[in-house]
């Protein structure tokens, strides 16, 4: 298979679209319509992680954080980044980043933290805004339920819990065929009036080409129409951060060891405790600091991320506890997640998970 089609199995989760504006998500290095060997799989791409690459054959190398997130200006070895693409690029190995687009995705790295910490009920803490739209298209009422069905294979009238929805009004349409046109009904040079349908539904964004293509499909219009609207709706289903509960109350110096346990680590730093039970978490994956708001807002107990400066532990103001459990140790089990999208779609391609260790030591 081609390397372009793995990628695009890992952007159907985590859809380039959900990335901040700052982040450089992506095929980083390489030709997408080359041939996909093998993958490694890590957090960071390091030249030990590129030898690594070469030692197991793996012309794909899939990391979370991107390799160049910067603008390169030279590149002529003076740093490790610089070092970096220019291995990759000798040893013909294509270098894929899903940062902030995974972290933002519903199943993404802190829906991953909060299952192995073993959050229930949980959901998105700050959902992203601007990432849905809505469109209207009208159709002969004997083709409504076709076209309905269509949009909503290709994934659009999915409002938080529920799918399938859309709203209809019926109506007349009016055309003339043209010389050169195919009408659905009429003939050439003459007006004709339709029943119609109206159909509206909401959508997120990334699936707009999906959508059109499957609307164009399906229409029995030599030349549908589709409007397309922006919106400025909370989008449910995309974000930063989770929020959920334990299953049972733990006390605070507890509920820390269990994360100490769940990530390895061997410290946490953390905001004085506040002497009673836990229960609702908050949780953000990698640098989640700027979410310590949210997560007061929402009611938790205790706000997990990696990253937290010293006055940013201040914010807590003894409303919740606040640990910081390390940033690769948040961010550890996205491996597992690239791992599953791709062996589901591709379940012969080999995958391996690299051998890299955090970067930051602990005295």
């Amino acid at each position: 298979m081609q390397i372009h089609e793995i990628t695009k199995t890992i952007e159907e989760t985590a859809p380039l679209s959900l990335q901040e504006d700052y982040d450089n998500a992506g095929l980083l290095l390489g030709n997408p319509n080359d041939e996909a060997r093998a993958a490694l799989l890590c957090i960071d791409v390091s030249e030990e992680t590129i030898t690594e690459a070469i030692s197991k054959k793996c012309n794909l190398i899939i990391a979370h954080h991107p390799l160049i997130f910067k603008g390169l200006k030279s590149i002529t070895g003076k740093n490790e980044v610089e070092r970096c693409v220019q291995k990759a690029i000798k040893n013909n190995i294509a270098i894929y980043a899903a940062h902030t687009n995974l972290d933002n995705a519903e199943n993404g790295v802190s829906a991953r933290m909060a299952e192995k910490i073993g959050l229930k009920n949980f959901t998105i803490l700050q959902p992203q805004t601007g990432k849905l739209a809505k469109l209207a298209t009208f159709v002969p009422k004997s083709h409504a339920e076709t076209l309905r069905n269509a949009i909503f294979e290709a994934g659009g009238g999915c409002i938080g819990n529920y799918d399938m929805c859309s709203f209809n009004a019926v109506g007349e349409g009016s055309f003339r065929a043209k010389d050169g046109a195919n009408p659905f009904a009429g003939s050439i040079g003459n007006l004709h009036f339709e029943d119609e349908v109206k159909i509206e539904v909401t959508f997120p964004i990334y699936l707009k080409n999906r959508i059109l293509t499957s609307i164009i499909k399906s229409h029995p219009y030599e030349e549908p129409v589709v409007d397309f609207y922006a919106l400025q709706n909370v989008y449910s289903k995309a974000g930063s951060g989770v929020v959920g509960t334990l299953e049972v109350d733990m006390d605070e110096k507890e509920f820390l060891l269990h994360l100490k346990k769940v990530f390895g680590t061997p410290v946490i730093k953390h905001s004085p405790f506040l002497g009673r039970k836990v229960r609702k978490i908050a949780l953000c994956g990698g640098a989640g600091s700027f979410l310590t708001g949210q997560a007061i807002a929402a009611g938790a107990d205790v706000f997990v991320t990696g990253d937290v400066k010293y006055h940013d532990f201040f914010q807590a103001e003894n409303r919740l506890v606040i640990a910081d459990v390390g940033h690769f140790e948040s961010e550890q089990y996205t491996k597992e997640i690239f791992f599953e999208i791709i062996r589901k779609k591709f379940p012969t391609f080999a995958v391996h998970f690299s051998e890299e260790k955090n970067r930051i030591n602990y005295l």
